[in-house]
């Protein structure tokens, strides 16, 4: 049964870093694509960075040059580094795996609160 677990969340002032992590575990996590989302109050869940099994990634357009995904595939774990924080990067950020025979799995989340 596969399991994200997110920690690494936290109230920060705009302008700081944190850094979020996932452990993984019940599935190929190295043979596959490992991804970041978030979901602020009263929107959808958005795409935030994905990372591919040999570590070539992608980012959303909003936060391009302020965050860095990165995976340790040894570890099953899964990071997001966040830098130059906004108060409009506040919100519950979800890990997530997508298995390429049963779909998508999620984390429960854990929330970023950036204060202006």
């Amino acid at each position: 049964q596969v399991q994200l677990v997110e920690s690494g969340g936290g109230l920060v002032q705009a302008g700081g870093s944190l850094r979020l992590s996932c452990a993984a575990s019940g599935g190929t996590f190295s043979e596959n694509a490992m991804g970041w989302f978030r979901q602020a109050p009263g929107k959808e869940r958005e795409f935030v960075a994905c990372i591919s099994w040999r570590g070539s990634d992608t980012y959303a357009d909003s936060v391009k040059g302020r965050f860095t995904i990165s995976r340790d595939n040894a570890k099953n774990s899964l990071y997001l580094q966040m830098r130059s924080l906004k108060p409009e990067d506040t919100g519950v950020y979800y890990c997530n795996y997508r298995d390429p025979y049963y779909g998508d799995y999620w984390g429960k989340g854990t929330q970023v609160t950036v204060s202006s």
